[in-house]
């Protein structure tokens, strides 16, 4: 599948109650998935939220860049085989890192819930932003770009897209691409937005 043909997956608001959970692909942890694309477990790119309740090394996916992000918790410290030891604590610290990494997380003080969002590297290039929803925020699709947004709290909807159901804190909506279009995300809150593109192998 090309990535013009996933990029172009149809636009739709995901609620949390659609999240599907599972086991991690190591069997220590949950995950609840948000979206992947395509739908099929060759994925170019996912979107979940583990829930990490016990120290536990992570899965390995070779191929696969990752972001992290701590949503709720009181902390979590990512330990490396190489001796990095990164600490996400709240309310929304994040770290990049690559797949194949050889990692374990331990928590600072109880269970965490973590955005998880991973890419093939050499299809996709992604772009997280964190940012305040305050009004009016405005998100280009192109034949070449496509967006997922997370409303990490607040309330939000899109002006003008009635097939569109207006986000609660938590949900998230994939704005796929085709023909250039803006949309207009109003409401108030706060927001995880990505910008997802063709990698090198897909331009």
């Amino acid at each position: 599948m090309s990535t013009d043909t996933f990029l172009s997956a149809a636009t739709r608001v995901i609620p949390t109650v659609e999240y599907r959970r599972e086991r991690w692909r190591n069997g220590l942890g949950w995950t609840r998935e948000i979206l992947r694309v395509p739908d099929t477990d060759d994925w170019q790119l996912r979107l979940s939220i583990a829930e990490i309740e016990q120290d536990a090394a992570f899965s390995a996916f070779p191929g696969i860049e990752r972001e992290l992000v701590l949503l709720r918790g009181e902390g979590l410290r990512l330990r490396f085989a190489d001796g990095t030891l990164h600490t996400l604590m709240p309310p929304h610290d994040r770290l990049r890192f690559a797949g194949e990494a050889e990692l374990s997380g331990e928590l600072v003080d109880g269970v965490t819930h973590d955005f998880n969002l991973m890419w093939r590297r050499d299809a996709v290039n992604a772009e997280l932003l964190h940012r305040p929803l305050v009004g009016s925020m405005f998100f280009f699709t192109e034949p070449t770009t496509a967006w997922a947004i997370h409303l990490l709290a607040g309330q939000a909807a899109f002006e003008g897209e009635p097939a569109l159901p207006p986000l609660q804190a938590g949900d998230t909506a994939w704005l796929g691409a085709g023909p250039r279009r803006r949309y207009a995300l109003c409401g108030g809150g706060e927001l995880l937005a990505i910008r997802v593109a063709p990698g090198a192998a897909g331009t």
